[in-house]
């Protein structure tokens, strides 16, 4: 077996705890030694245990003389757990095989240098493209303090979300919409509109196989619309925080106030940049923006999109007063437009599934090697 083997192990790890983690990065470790895998381990929650501090313990006395696999750079520095850096070092590995540096400023690198004074061999850049991929939300959290964004959207083949009537149910078939709850089970966030609350009355939350991580519920309502009634504000399946304007009066905000898991947030201003300072400052590192057409339309204009997941059901509704997935004024002239590249193409079910990126912006996204 052959480094890349045990690091894509690692990196499986890493996978199946993504969306829990948040504001940390999903890890997986894997400690090796003479072909004998002596330890596995992720880092399942703030606060708790690292990766590498799980697969260690597995591994007991070992570990002395082994190949660590991990698919971030262990931290150097104590925070809620001590440094992992350190605990390499203790338990006497003789090897460190990193697939990506980890770009938090108070670990930087920091790891990798103190792991060499040590006598630590270090390889660092195994699949580091495919670790960049699984920390997307953390390193763009990390340079940004703002969410990576998803965007999804569901349109027939001529891009409508519903008829002229406003019958949306339903346009993409189970299969789509069984992928969408897996979306929301690995973002901590997900944002719609009152005017989706209004319409459809919806839960927001992960309904998936074997139970699903229900993601922190956001609505966007500027003048305080929601129904005391709505399912997001009684449900009680997961906390919702309702985002409002500042003029909202105390009196009107006291019924949902009363509500345990239901949080009114009176900000100046709802547009995108407004919103994703604030949900960073709250360590809201993924937010899954499952919003109307003037929902997304908003994002679109701001410029705050960093992945489109657009679902496209082989079905012609036409009519020009059918509604599409993004409104708002749009854009004067080509030249302005948002340019995407196409990442992914796939079948699920009848529909087609597409998943698309800016071409714009920081091009870094593998940090330095």
């Amino acid at each position: 077996m052959n480094d890349e083997h045990y690091m894509q192990m690692a990196l499986n790890l890493a996978s199946s705890v993504s969306g829990q983690t948040g504001p940390n990065p999903p890890v997986g470790a894997v400690v090796v030694r003479n072909g004998e895998i002596l330890g596995v381990g992720a880092h399942l929650k703030a606060g708790e245990p690292h990766a590498e501090a799980h697969a260690l313990q597995m591994a007991g006395d070992k570990a002395k003389g082994a190949t660590i696999y991990v698919t971030l750079e262990p931290c150097s520095h104590h925070g809620k757990t001590p440094p992992c850096a350190d605990l390499i070092i203790e338990k006497g590995l003789s090897r460190a095989v990193i697939a990506i540096k980890d770009p938090n400023e108070k670990v930087a690198g920091r790891g990798i240098e103190k792991l060499k004074a040590a006598g630590v061999d270090v390889e660092s850049g195994v699949l580091l493209k495919e670790a960049a991929a699984v920390n997307k939300h953390f390193f763009h959290y990390t340079r940004t303090k703002t969410p990576y964004v998803t965007m999804k959207s569901a349109v027939s083949l001529d891009g409508k979300t519903a008829t002229h009537t406003g019958d949306s149910k339903w346009v993409t078939g189970e299969a789509a919409r069984r992928d969408v709850h897996q979306y929301r089970h690995t973002h901590d966030a997900i944002l719609a509109g009152v005017n989706t609350v209004l319409a459809d009355n919806p839960s927001l939350t992960a309904r998936i196989p074997n139970g699903g991580r229900n993601p922190l519920r956001i609505i966007l309502d500027s003048n305080l619309r929601t129904p005391t009634d709505a399912n997001v504000v009684n449900d009680r399946q997961a906390d919702t925080w309702i985002i409002t304007g500042d003029h909202i009066s105390e009196v009107s905000m006291k019924p949902f106030e009363e509500k345990n898991s239901v949080t009114i947030i009176p900000l100046n201003s709802l547009d995108p940049v407004t919103v994703l300072n604030y949900l960073g400052s709250r360590k809201i590192m993924s937010l899954f923006v499952e919003g109307g057409a003037s929902v997304n339309g908003s994002f679109l204009e701001s410029g705050k999109i960093n992945q489109l997941v657009q679902y496209m059901a082989p079905k012609l509704i036409g009519g020009k007063d059918a509604p599409s997935s993004i409104a708002g004024n749009g854009f004067k002239h080509l030249t302005e437009t948002l340019s995407l590249y196409i990442t992914n193409v796939e079948m699920i079910g009848e529909d087609i599934k597409i998943i698309a990126e800016p071409r714009k912006g920081d091009t870094n996204v593998y940090g330095d090697n």
